[in-house]
């Protein structure tokens, strides 16, 4: 049964989630990887009622010995793995302390090294599906997130890097750029006058985006896309 590994995994009603339930209902076994037991079990449980196969895995992305360990459980059918892990860290950079900015590297960057040299390794010799869950931050710099931004745009210049210089061995390295808020529980629970400010219209679909990535790992070989960006049509970019 091939394998797939969703890093970054939180409330049910999200994007990590999400794509651990479809990539199920493909019929891939998913290791979901996160930080929070409750949260993983959750999905696992949706996952095992609809009737597919899935594995909570704890694991701290910015730890080497938890991703190694994560990837050794996948072994050797493991076919696609998303690094999804993120953290918004907004703030002035005058106000900033360097433990601040170092943190939004070490989640996004440092994190995604961890997780995409894991993944070329495992995939050595036969081949698989990189992808890297970036955001808007990742295509520009904005003012009073000047720790999110260069984190993201160092990660995508990672990603890039990978698929460069891995795709002659079969790995395919993709991007997807998330332009604006997701439609999740997250804003919705945690910023409800912005999403009720927003409504369905103006927050991002997560079936939708969870599509792209479904499309990227189904892309034959003679036609490989590094990068998508997903927005609303009320996004302005």
């Amino acid at each position: 049964m091939k394998t797939a590994i969703v890093s970054g995994v939180g409330p049910l009603d999200g994007l990590g989630a999400q794509l651990c339930v479809r990539f199920a209902r493909l019929g891939l076994h998913v290791l979901v990887a996160g930080r929070t037991q409750a949260k993983l079990d959750a999905v696992v449980d949706a996952i095992g009622g609809a009737g597919g196969s899935a594995q909570a895995v704890i694991a701290d992305a910015t730890l080497e010995a938890d991703t190694e360990r994560l990837f050794e459980i996948a072994g050797s059918d493991l076919t696609v793995a998303i690094y999804n892990t993120g953290n918004n860290t907004p703030g002035r950079i005058a106000d900033m302390s360097a433990e601040y900015f170092e943190n939004s590297w070490r989640v996004c960057c440092f994190g995604g090294f961890l997780f995409g040299r894991a993944a070329i390794n495992a995939f050595a010799g036969n081949g698989g599906t990189l992808i890297f869950t970036g955001a808007s931050a990742s295509l520009r710099g904005r003012e009073n997130f000047g720790a999110f931004n260069s984190s993201k745009g160092a990660l995508r210049n990672l990603a890039q890097a990978m698929a460069k210089e891995y795709g002659r061995d079969g790995v395919h390295v993709g991007h997807v750029v998330v332009d604006g808020p997701i439609g999740g529980e997250k804003i919705k629970q945690g910023l409800p006058e912005y999403a009720a400010k927003l409504g369905d219209e103006g927050m991002i679909d997560i079936d939708g985006i969870v599509d792209g990535y479904v499309y990227l790992y189904q892309q034959p070989r003679q036609a490989w896309s590094f990068e998508l960006d997903v927005r609303t049509s009320l996004e302005k970019w």
